[in-house]
């Protein structure tokens, strides 16, 4: 842990005014109202531009470019607009201007719909005389494959615009609800003998006491029932749109999920084939820590308890954590350290524990500021250090594609999460080399195992009720109960029946708010995907350090520009459609496991 008795405190709140100084919060409207005309008055122009060849390239180049402003202007935009929902959740406000950015979206649609129609029309070596007739075109090449390869997830003609201006009411606005709903949603707790209300991002299940965790568990739960109907009615009503269109385009569920991550099905298969054989490994480690806890089997609450009586990790300090954080990263890779000085001193990051704030943890871009933002909500513990790593992975790899063209500095979330998920892995094995006791690195050990119980559990739990709650929706809506059975048979499964059937989490599906994103949908396995190509790619680091940060970087710089397959092929040689690296990955699972093991005979 750096000293921090001297340091500049590190601030807790991030600046967001620097972004639009000339528009302060109540003013965003006018910025709204400017984006949107230039997104229709693009869209008119692009409708009229003739049909893509060699001869008219350089028109298309012109437009593509134009479109990257757009774009960039637009992700600033609303990345500011949701930073602000987030850190001031009750606001009416900045909940209105999230609905006035949502209802740009038809126009967006049928703006970037002109160019996958068009770029979709053409044969593979039509669109690579095409591209290569205009430089903007060559420069954002992926972006025209990818564009047209999106064509085949769109409505015919004017049916795809209908759909987006339906959506704006529809399934974006059901979304919008569950926001609302659960940003405001207050659950009442114990706390030194007063009842107090605190938002559901600030009900702990990590502490010691089995009683209180219980006790936070049980009122969360009383909490989400009393919404309970209004997200089943959320979650009918987003998955059912989304089915509806994908009946009219003849695909599953999970082709524009795997479409969004740049996947093969076959990689999936591959990934979730191991899972599926090997996650049971884990059960020793869930049973071990029943019995270090003095339980038959763990409750849903119990996974997350800590095992040291007492922490042998006290709370730290927001400076403590993250100097700690950057100190790590730049042992590892100078430049990713750097950035993550940098970051936090220029106020990219809100940390703030205080009531009001949304849930959760992001990462957001900000392209057209070339900076990005990091939400979160700092409690003093490894946990919460572990998130700002992970966060700041997030804009590490944003940060390394900043000068790259726009509409080519897109990654798929399933890549997304390897920088972050490798950022946490540095700061445990940090962690765990320093420790300064028995206790503390049981207590690092066992974190490293959890971890690999949410990626290779909780996770596919996720994804196995997701997909069969898109089944059975396909045949029509399903009760909240229903629901929560869907829920409870994942859990079940996934957990290799190793927790308490009574105590598991029946709500999960209404308290998680990856469910309701409107658009991405199977919001989980990129998650598990991305720990274990990490986590197989920090193993290769380990055993061959040699000029890995650097490879590292340029595999990152791949994400934006390349399948994952491509990626990770040209990056480091692995096939990911084969069970080789998904092995090799689960197998470091195995030797943490063992480590943890050995630790608690």
């Amino acid at each position: 842990m750096p000293d921090t008795a001297n340091a500049t405190p590190m601030p807790i709140n991030w600046d967001l005014e620097s972004l639009y100084p000339d528009h302060p919060g109540e003013r965003f409207a006018d910025l709204i109202d400017e984006y949107a005309a230039d997104v229709r008055s693009h869209g008119e122009h692009v409708a009229g531009l003739p049909s893509p060849t060699t001869e008219t390239a350089p028109q298309w180049g012109e437009a593509v470019h134009r479109l990257s402003e757009i774009q960039a202007r637009g992700s600033s935009l609303r990345s500011t607009i949701g930073c602000h929902a987030a850190a001031d959740a009750e606001n009416p406000l900045y909940l209105q201007f999230e609905a006035k950015m949502a209802a740009v979206s038809p126009d967006w649609t049928a703006l970037t719909l002109h160019f996958e129609t068009a770029f979709g029309s053409l044969g593979e070596d039509e669109r690579a005389a095409f591209v290569a007739a205009d430089p903007r075109l060559s420069e954002s090449a992926f972006f025209v494959e990818e564009a047209a390869a999106t064509a085949a997830f769109r409505l015919p003609g004017d049916l795809e615009r209908l759909n987006a201006e339906l959506a704006v009411d529809g399934l974006k606005a059901w979304s919008r609800l569950y926001d609302r709903v659960s940003g405001s949603l207050k659950v009442k707790v114990l706390e030194k003998g007063r009842l107090v209300e605190k938002s559901p991002g600030q009900v702990q299940y990590d502490m010691p006491d089995r009683h209180e965790r219980q006790t936070n568990f049980h009122a969360a739960n009383v909490a989400w029932d009393t919404v309970k109907e209004t997200c089943a009615d959320a979650l009918n009503h987003i998955a059912g749109a989304r089915l509806t269109k994908y009946r009219r385009l003849g695909v599953d569920h999970l082709a524009y999920p795997l479409h969004l991550n740049r996947l093969s099905r076959e990689s999936l298969d591959a990934m979730f084939a191991v899972i599926s054989e090997r996650a049971g490994l884990l059960v020793p480690y869930l049973d071990a820590k029943a019995k270090r806890l003095g339980l038959e089997k763990l409750t849903w609450y119990d996974v997350g308890a800590p095992l040291v009586t007492g922490a042998a990790t006290p709370k730290m300090s927001w400076d403590a954590a993250a100097g700690t954080v950057v100190e790590t990263l730049r042992d590892f890779h100078a430049p990713f350290g750097d950035f993550s000085a940098m970051a936090l001193e220029k106020r990219w990051v809100e940390s703030e524990d205080r009531p009001g704030k949304r849930q959760g943890a992001f990462c957001t871009d900000l392209s057209g500021h070339k900076q990005t933002r990091v939400f979160m909500t700092f409690n003093g513990t490894a946990n919460s250090m572990s998130t700002l790593a992970h966060e700041l992975g997030h804009a590490y790899h944003t940060w390394l594609l900043k000068d790259e063209p726009v509409l080519v500095q897109d990654y798929p979330m399933n890549l997304a999460e390897t920088a972050s998920t490798f950022a946490e892995a540095v700061v445990a094995d940090r962690r765990l080399a320093d420790a300064a006791s028995d206790g503390e690195r049981l207590e690092i050990l066992e974190s490293q195992c959890a971890d690999a119980v949410a990626f290779l559990m909780n996770i596919p739990a996720r994804f196995h009720f997701e997909t069969a709650f898109h089944e059975q929706r396909a045949n029509g809506e399903l009760t909240a109960g229903q629901i929560t059975d869907l829920m409870l048979e994942a859990q079940r499964s996934a957990y290799h029946d190793a927790l308490d059937p009574e105590e598991l989490n029946p709500l999960f599906w209404a308290s998680k708010l990856h469910f309701y994103i409107d658009d991405w949908p199977f919001y989980n396995f990129p998650y598990t995907f991305g720990y274990l190509l990490s986590l197989g790619l920090y193993a290769e680091g380990k055993s061959d350090p040699d000029g890995f940060p650097e490879k590292f970087d340029r595999f990152l710089s791949l994400t934006a520009s390349r399948s994952s397959e491509d990626a990770v092929r040209e990056g480091f040689g692995h096939d990911l459609t084969q069970r080789t690296f998904w092995d090799a990955a689960v197998d470091e699972v195995r030797r943490r496991v063992d480590a943890f093991l050995s630790e608690v005979e």
